[in-house]
């Protein structure tokens, strides 16, 4: 799965935040793992929901910044699972 790049940085906040891999593997990676492609479609857009609901009041434009890559990952999750 390719990740979007949106910010520049030795630790990513938004697409790979250092404190989600441990020992080489992404925590990402591991739930999508563990629920499946459906799973994984509910998960994605249940944070899309939390970030556009908390944007204003908690992180500003990092908060779009993340609903945005779980958008990407869910809509990257429906192409694979139509075709």
């Amino acid at each position: 799965m390719k990740k979007p790049t949106l910010v520049s940085s030795s630790d990513d906040l938004v697409n790979s935040p250092s404190h989600y891999n441990q020992y080489g593997i992404e925590c990402k990676d591991a739930i999508r793992a563990m629920l499946g492609p459906e799973g994984w479609e509910s998960y994605c857009q249940g944070n899309v929901m939390k970030y556009l609901w908390r944007w204003r009041y908690k992180n500003g434009l990092q908060d779009l910044e993340k609903a945005d890559v779980y958008l990407r990952w869910l809509m990257e999750q429906v192409e694979e699972s139509e075709t």
